[in-house]
């Protein structure tokens, strides 16, 4: 991999976007020592921290760390100054999918579950799981795929067949999420 160059200003849009201090990070390395998933990771919880707080807009986008991430909150809980990670690592997502940045590996997975999440709640309101992952397994080919288990689901209760008529609030949804997708946006 070439040289990765810093990107003035993004650890600043970041911090905005994720209303929390990424510069609070001493890099005492508690996050990724509580971390269940840190094993999986290209880039550990602080490493990514460090480089969002060097600019490197690249590298940090271009992670399976943001993909990956459980948002277990197990690192914002261990963190002494307050770092909200997992804030961090969903608002690193939006920025990777407003850029276009393919996810790599099993991230591209969970960003297309993430693109139709998003889409499902700007339609409805909230999300109708069970038009969710139909959707999901259609758009990825994997159709047949747990077939058994979403049988038990749906027979057991697990999953609602229709989504609900109408949700309270759909309106002010659907204009939240358009002002996030405005360029320079700020949450």
């Amino acid at each position: 991999m070439g040289e990765i160059r810093p990107q003035s200003g993004f650890r600043e849009e970041v911090e905005a976007k994720a209303g929390s201090s990424l510069s609070a990070c001493f890099q005492c390395h508690k996050c990724a020592a509580g971390c269940p998933l840190a094993a999986a990771f290209d880039l550990r919880p602080d490493q990514l921290i460090r480089h969002v707080q060097l600019g490197q807009r690249e590298r940090v986008l271009r992670s399976a760390t943001i993909w990956l991430c459980a948002g277990c909150a197990t690192c914002a809980t261990r963190c002494p100054n307050g770092v909200e990670l997992p804030a961090l690592m969903d608002v690193l997502k939006q920025m990777a999918l407003a850029a276009g940045t393919e996810p790599p590996g099993a991230g591209r997975g969970v960003a297309l579950m993430q693109r139709l999440f998003l889409e499902d709640i700007a339609r409805r309101g909230r999300v109708h799981e069970l038009s969710l992952i139909a959707r999901y397994k259609l758009v990825s080919g994997g159709l047949a795929d747990d077939l058994a288990l979403g049988w038990q689901m749906l027979r057991r209760g697990k999953l609602r067949l229709l989504p609900p008529r109408r949700i309270k609030g759909r309106d002010e949804v659907r204009r939240l999420l358009s002002e996030e997708r405005r360029p320079g946006a700020k949450s």
